[in-house]
């Protein structure tokens, strides 16, 4: 038996807190705005600014004064010039714009326009009361300016660009005349040519988008011709159906995000309220896509998100990264009014890296399971509409919950834990309290496990200071049957303080943390744990305050049982030192192979590699 003790309580709070945890969002930089904040979008220009869009106004989303704006940093965000004006504020309503630069350095903002100054349009009964609809934000021109100044300023002029009609279009209150759209992510460069994402909706209603569905905008010589004039456009695909839903799927099909494969192959990825993001792929730069299909990770299981951006970037080492939210399924599909309920749940932001295999048909895409990369202190903050920068193999996401707008660098660790899921195997000593080789003894000296938050020494009134620690429980168990109630590991006290690890009803095990006043528990997944030889990993995250369950190598997301894989803890919970002994398998009806016990929450990748060292 092997087995490495632990620290002293105060020095283990220490070493492990991350009281300035980068994962959250108030640890970013901000975006300067007027009030509301919304997609906040970056190109890097030629002089080396980072020059960010953002749709700002004084007022909430849609209200008045809505207008375009952009901004540059020379030092990565840290700090931000006065905002320029691509549209007043005192003009139509100007919102949701996306950036391209192309090779001279020109950069081109596209965004809605309401230049017709349009103040009501028809929506649905019972929705709108009098049958119209005033916020009028995604209706009207889809339009352009350009900067030579590297968006120090904006062409005076505005250009509209032409969209052809779609079904979707004729269908709306006005025939077409009038279209109902809007955009969001990036435009791109394929094949000397521009694309621009379009969104076109059917109409408004309950949700406010009741129906639709992804196009592009292809500017075939907008990298040679310098005459806004003359540029020559064109909506894809063909025929008049854009990417909608898998068959059988909702009528909402939106925000599609693009990506260019290295065999010059498109990737598409976009939100529905079906539960479950789909993606389609295109063989010849947009005009047709395959049959949509619902987002999987790499053993084929279905990704769950819900009506919220959820964008894919291909980054500079040729691999991708995919930001969503890991919740969902057939309990969106299946609210009474999943159009408005499919919007909340929008924290953590869960992200997932992705790489290049070959097919039948062409490179696809093979996706890792997910880790959390953001999230805020308050669970119904909403944070969506990022932007991916690379600069020097470093990584910075932008994000905004519609009030404040940031800027944050990632921990490149956790991206290329992702990218290694598909082949890396190792255990980690980062953070090893115990290790325990088996068979595991009935009990070992307990480990001492970080402190979740403590009183203040440096608070005027001694309040509550987060400390954001963690600890995760690394277990090989060969179990004969899965009977509840069976002890993997506790440290429990008489008073029940501590915490234990044990089998439930439902195939499944719980950890249940108490500090004595506060109570926690959760459980993996229904049915995901069986008997046999299982390695289980449970994580508690004391950043987002969350419990996630790592099985066999695959993060549990609910599946069709559950919303949730993974669940909330108390930010009122202490810690779970307990007992002064850690005690393994009691009625187990099996043996716990080897113990490992960290003072660190776990990163996902960190328990795969784990299960395939064995």
């Amino acid at each position: 038996m092997q087995v490495r003790f632990t620290l002293p309580l105060a020095l283990a709070s220490v070493l492990f807190s991350q009281s300035n945890d980068p994962r959250d969002i108030r640890n970013g930089h901000v975006i300067p705005d007027e009030g509301y904040s919304d997609q906040p979008y970056i190109v890097k220009t030629d002089d080396g600014a980072w020059l960010c869009v953002v749709t700002t106004g004084p007022g909430r989303e849609g209200a008045g004064g809505q207008h375009v704006v952009t901004t540059r940093s020379m030092d990565r965000g840290k700090t931000w010039s006065a905002l320029v004006d691509v549209e007043p504020s005192n003009g139509p309503e100007a919102s949701y714009a996306v950036l391209l630069k192309v090779p001279y350095g020109r950069v081109y903002v596209f965004y809605n326009h309401n230049t017709d100054n349009v103040r009501q349009v028809i929506g649905d009964k019972p929705t709108y009361r009098d049958g119209f609809n005033r916020r009028v934000d995604s209706l009207g021109h889809f339009v352009f300016k350009y900067s030579d100044d590297h968006g120090r300023s904006w062409s005076p002029k505005r250009y509209d660009i032409p969209q052809r009609d779609f079904e979707i279009d004729r269908a709306n209150p006005y025939g077409g005349k009038l279209k109902f759209f809007w955009t969001v992510g990036r435009a791109f460069s394929h094949r000397d040519a521009g694309y621009v994402p379009l969104h076109k909706v059917g109409g408004f209603g309950e949700g406010f988008f009741t129906s639709s569905e992804g196009v592009l905008l292809r500017g075939g010589n907008i990298f040679t011709e310098r005459d806004p004039e003359k540029l020559t456009w064109e909506t894809l695909p063909g025929g008049d159906i854009g990417l909608r839903t898998p068959p059988g799927g909702g009528p909402v099909a939106e925000e599609q995000s693009f990506s260019v494969m290295s065999d010059g192959s498109l990737f598409s990825v976009y939100r529905t309220i079906d539960g479950h993001p789909a993606f389609s792929y295109s063989r010849d730069g947009g005009r047709k896509w395959d049959t949509p299909r619902y987002m999987e990770f790499a053993d084929g299981r279905r990704m769950k998100h819900p009506r919220a951006a959820n964008f894919a970037w291909k980054c500079a080492n040729g691999k991708y990264l995919y930001w969503f939210h890991n919740h969902g399924g057939r309990f969106i599909v299946e609210h009474p009014r999943r159009r408005s309920n499919a919007y909340e749940e929008r924290n953590p932001v869960w992200m997932s890296g992705g790489v290049e295999v070959d097919s039948p048909a062409g490179k696809v895409i093979r996706w890792s399971e997910p880790e959390i990369v953001l999230y805020d202190d308050d669970p119904i903050i909403r944070m969506s509409y990022p932007d991916l920068v690379e600069e020097d193999g470093k990584y910075f996401l932008t994000e905004t919950q519609k009030d404040v707008a940031r800027i944050h660098e990632v921990d490149s660790r956790i991206f290329e834990g992702m990218w290694a899921q598909f082949s890396g195997a190792g255990v980690s000593k980062d953070g090893l309290l115990v290790d325990v080789a088996g068979p595991v003894p009935p009990a070992v000296k307990a480990p001492v496990l970080p402190l979740f938050m403590r009183r203040s020494t440096t608070r005027a009134d001694h309040g509550r200071e987060d400390l954001r620690s963690g600890f995760s429980l690394d277990l090989w168990v060969d179990l004969r049957s899965t009977r509840p109630g069976q002890i993997l590991v506790e440290n429990r006290t008489p008073d029940g303080r501590g915490l234990v690890l044990r089998t439930t009803e439902s195939n499944a095990v719980e950890l249940v943390l108490s500090d004595g006043r506060t109570t926690n528990t959760w459980a993996s997944d229904p049915d995901s744990v069986r008997a046999g030889t299982r390695h289980i990993v449970a994580i508690v995250d004391g950043g987002p305050k969350i419990v996630s369950f790592v099985i066999d190598g695959k993060l549990n997301d609910g599946g069709n049982a559950r919303q949730f894989g993974w669940g909330r803890f108390s930010p009122n919970l202490k810690d779970v030192n307990a007992a002064p002994e850690f005690r393994f398998g009691l009625g187990l009806d099996g043996e716990v192979r080897r113990a490992r016990v960290y003072g660190r929450y776990l990163r996902t990748s960190e328990a795969i590699a784990a299960f395939r060292a064995k």
